[in-house]
C-alpha cells in the first residue's frame, strides 16, 4: 500500500481518470456465477466489470460522497447505457452502504496493486 502513495505523491502528473459516471453492482443471482476472466463471481470480492480495460488490472473508484475502494478487474460491463463500471456487492458497500448506483471517477491503477481502500485526496480533481 505505502508503494502506492509514493507513486502518487512522486509523481509529476496527477493520474487522470479513465471513467466518469454512474457506477453500480450485480450479484451472483443477478448475473453469470462465472466472470469473462473465468473466475467464479463472488459478492464479498473487491472486483468490478468494465467494457475495456486487462484483466488483472487495479482501478481506484471514486464515489461522489469522497468514499474509495481498490477493484480488480475480472469481467465485462455493464451492458446498461450510461453506467462505466459494475462493482461485486461489497464494493459498492464500500462507496456507499445503501446506494444501487453511485455517481465515480475510475483511476487505473496497473497491476500487482492490493485491493483495498485509498484517499480520494491524492488524485486530480
Amino acid at each position: 500500500m505505502f508503494g502506492v502513495f509514493a507513486l502518487l505523491l512522486l509523481s509529476q502528473q496527477p493520474i487522470q481518470p479513465v471513467a466518469e459516471g454512474l457506477a453500480s453492482y450485480y450479484t451472483v443471482s443477478s448475473s453469470s456465477p462465472v466472470t469473462a476472466a473465468g473466475e467464479r463471481l463472488d459478492d464479498n470480492s473487491l472486483t468490478c466489470a468494465m467494457l475495456e480495460g486487462e484483466f488483472g488490472s487495479y482501478y481506484l473508484v471514486v464515489a461522489e460522497n469522497g468514499n474509495s475502494v481498490v477493484v480488480r478487474l475480472n469481467d465485462r460491463g455493464p451492458y446498461v447505457e450510461g453506467r462505466v463500471i459494475d462493482l461485486t456487492e461489497r464494493a459498492m458497500r464500500i462507496l456507499d452502504p445503501r446506494a444501487g448506483m453511485i455517481r465515480v471517477r475510475v483511476y487505473p491503477l496497473g497491476s500487482g496493486v492490493p485491493e483495498g481502500r485509498l484517499p480520494a485526496g491524492l488524485l486530480s480533481p
